[in-house]
């Protein structure tokens, strides 16, 4: 197996200076020598055979377990080296025997049936909520940021996103009923109801989400305007004038795409509006990297737009809109992973040293998956007929301009009162 894994780097790492120590004790270098030196160590041959065989599975389980040591630079920057290089094949037969079977059998990995869906959610969304604390921004949105200049803060680039999409929503006028699907810790539907003037619903399968959602709304005196339910979007009753779906679409599976946007068509009024946003692939279909799905979002699938489009149009919905974001993941990971790691201790006290290292190693290699391997984010706008949404853009950035002004009087406002 020895012989296999260096075959195996070799075929890959064309690029940057990443030295292998096995557990025989050999040590080999990779790359044409650019950029930081890196040198990994396998600790046993246990681990060696793995990982030659199931490198797509293993590399991650190995870390997590310790089986994979890293003896210079850390995994951000090994994952980079090894994710970035130019012309990257599958190694091994055995790989790609294995990427072809993991294809093949993707639809029943991503059937998510009600109880089955709730599960999943539960596996990931339902941790420890002070773990989400110390690595989001304050309003805990766990998805892209919009990084609408270089060196933005982070909790800046996220009340960006919120705003922008609320933008593209067309909130024209008070008391429109929005669906906000997916709600997370409510952050996405308090920003509509305190700044749209929206009536909110928001609906989502984790119970942790759900109870901090509903006590943000009493905290901050919109109750009246913002209702978040333990609901499956599925069961929900309409019509709804507003629809918007933040960071869930990626947990829906891909043999469920058109029940969504069905129920999506079903759910909106005549002159309504909807808006998806989600992660995607920029080349075709593919498959969810098998250790994300095992350990952090099963059942879960990061679609192409050519499985969302047709799913679209069968439902019976026009696309008014496309944007893609294309960087502006990578850096919300990054700042993510900087702060996860700069409560490192407090993290492993609430868990333990694997958990930290599985956490880690989700955060930079999805990270580098932006940077370097054409993931990307989407929103698409949705109606059900002609002449709901403006015929330019421009009513997006002076949309925002207006959201910006009801920001600063409402947190004026909620300064006075707190006093």
């Amino acid at each position: 197996m020895e012989r296999l894994l260096l075959r195996v780097l070799s075929r890959i790492v064309r690029r940057g200076s990443l030295t292998l120590i096995l557990p025989s004790g050999h040590r080999e270098t990779f790359g044409d020598g650019s950029g930081p030196p890196l040198a990994i160590r396998i600790a046993s041959k246990d681990w060696e055979r793995r990982i030659a065989l199931d490198p797509e599975f293993e590399f991650g389980e190995a870390y997590m377990e310790g089986g994979l040591v890293i003896e210079q630079g850390d995994i951000g920057e090994v994952l980079a080296t090894l994710m970035s290089q130019v012309g990257y094949q599958v190694p091994s037969f055995t790989a790609k025997s294995l990427m072809k079977l993991r294809f093949m059998v993707r639809r029943l990995a991503q059937f998510n049936p009600r109880e089955r869906a709730q599960r999943n959610v539960a596996h990931h969304y339902d941790l420890d909520g002070r773990l989400y604390s110390l690595f989001l921004d304050a309003d805990r949105q766990y998805s892209c940021a919009y990084f609408e200049h270089e060196g933005q803060s982070l909790d800046d680039a996220q009340l960006a996103k919120k705003r922008h999409i609320a933008a593209k929503l067309l909130f024209d006028r008070p008391d429109l009923n929005a669906l906000d699907i997916g709600c997370g810790w409510g952050g996405m539907g308090l920003y509509l109801a305190e700044n749209a003037a929206a009536n909110v619903t928001g609906v989502t399968l984790s119970q942790e989400q759900h109870g901090i959602a509903n006590a943000r709304a009493r905290e901050r005196g919109l109750s009246e305007r913002a209702e978040f339910r333990l609901q499956d979007y599925r069961d929900v009753a309409g019509p709804f004038d507003r629809i918007v779906s933040v960071g869930m679409f990626e947990h829906v599976g891909i043999g469920h795409y058109e029940e969504y946007f069905s129920k999506i068509a079903d759910l909106l009024k005549d002159d309504g509006v909807a808006l998806v946003h989600s992660i995607g692939r920029s080349e075709g279909p593919g498959i969810t990297n098998p250790w994300i799905a095992k350990y952090i979002f099963p059942g879960g699938y990061i679609p192409a737009l050519s499985e969302v489009l047709p799913a679209i149009e069968r439902a019976g919905l026009l696309v008014a809109d496309v944007e893609i974001l294309r960087l502006h993941y990578a850096e919300t990971l990054k700042a993510w992973r900087e702060r996860f790691l700069a409560h490192e201790e407090e993290i492993e006290r609430m868990y333990d040293s694997r958990f930290v290292r599985m956490f880690e190693f989700y955060l930079a290699s999805s990270e580098m998956a932006f940077r370097h391997q054409g993931m990307m984010v989407f929103q698409i706008q949705l109606a059900k007929r002609e002449g709901v949404v403006p015929l330019t853009r421009s009513y997006i950035a002076e949309t925002e301009a207006d959201l910006r002004g009801k920001e600063r009087r409402n947190r004026i406002g909620l300064r006075l009162a707190g006093e």
